[in-house]
């Protein structure tokens, strides 16, 4: 997903004089394209993303799009006051990409997991939330990301992730993704965890249990409308998502559901818990360890319908 990234950014830069790309000393491998292409728009400020942050607000406030990109949550809780006091404040058209969202970097421990990020994203004024789950996802939400004037969070995965969109679809801030339909409950996912939901999903229908499968790829702002929908249609909802149980996607969708009086559905959030996640392995391992697993969400869904 990484790749395809930069890559979508290269062609946009290409036809947009004011694209920025401004690093923390990171991402080699990947960005040498844009570096090599344009020099005059590709700014290293070295390992200090506080500065990063306050140049790219800068570059911003002059007219241009400034991308600000690292690896999990070094773009954003080692320069959270920037991105509040100077991204947000000034509502700066910068676009804020992470790699690696979740455990991706599972081997690296907790210095590199990026398990608060999008609670702590989508609780400041002005920011958008993206969270795209395939190569797809992301190509069809850079566009929209570098389309649309102000601040954007963007978790994108790090490598290698499965396919999950096997159809064409639109996409839009604010919108999601409906990849399968079914009465027996709604699962929702955001990211690439939702390859285990939508083997889950795949799973179930064997079963004859038929579930809704809908990628929420705009965490802030949220399709509220598919929420309903699914509250309204479908015999509860489950929310998958590779994230700190408190403040993530799960609590979006909950506080969806009782603003919109939908407070009464059987609802699930299935999250990493709130601990430190100290386990050492590969992101698939982690998963599976902490409850994310395809067998942990078929039993759940199996749970919540059978009540």
């Amino acid at each position: 997903m990484r790749k395809a990234f930069n890559h979508e950014l290269l062609k946009i830069a290409r036809k947009d004089p004011r694209v920025f790309m401004i690093l923390a000393d990171i991402g080699y491998g990947e960005i040498e394209g844009f570096a090599n292409e344009f020099p005059d728009r590709f700014i290293n400020c070295g390992v200090a993303e506080q500065n990063m942050t306050g140049v790219a607000c800068g570059v911003a406030m002059e007219g241009n799009i400034a991308i600000t990109y690292s690896i999990a949550n070094f773009p954003t809780l080692r320069c959270l006051e920037q991105i509040r006091n100077d991204v947000c404040y000034h509502n700066a058209n910068v676009k804020i990409v992470i790699i690696g969202g979740g455990c991706a970097y599972g081997e690296l421990g907790v210095s590199h997991h990026s398990t608060e990020d999008i609670a702590i994203m989508r609780a400041l004024p002005n920011m958008v939330v993206l969270v795209p789950c395939d190569i797809q996802e992301t190509i069809a939400l850079t566009d929209a990301m570098m389309a649309y004037n102000g601040p954007v969070y963007f978790r994108c995965g790090y490598k290698n992730e499965p396919d999950i969109h096997t159809e064409p679809f639109t996409v839009k801030i604010g919108g999601s993704s409906q990849l399968r339909d079914g009465k027996a409950a709604t699962v929702f996912f955001a990211g690439t965890v939702g390859i285990n939901a939508k083997n889950a999903v795949d799973q179930l229908a064997k079963e004859c249990v038929d579930c809704r499968l809908v990628s929420l790829y705009s965490v802030k702002p949220i399709d509220k409308e598919a929420i309903v929908r699914a509250a309204k249609e479908t015999g509860g909802i489950v929310v998958v998502e590779e994230h700190n149980l408190s403040g993530g996607v799960g609590s979006a969708v909950a506080e969806v559901l009782m603003d919109e009086g939908c407070g009464n559905v059987p609802f699930l959030r299935m999250a990493l818990p709130d601990v430190n996640v100290t386990k050492i392995g590969s992101q698939k391992w982690i998963r599976e360890q902490y409850g994310l697993g395809v067998n942990a969400i078929v039993s759940a869904v199996k749970t919540m319908v059978k009540k």
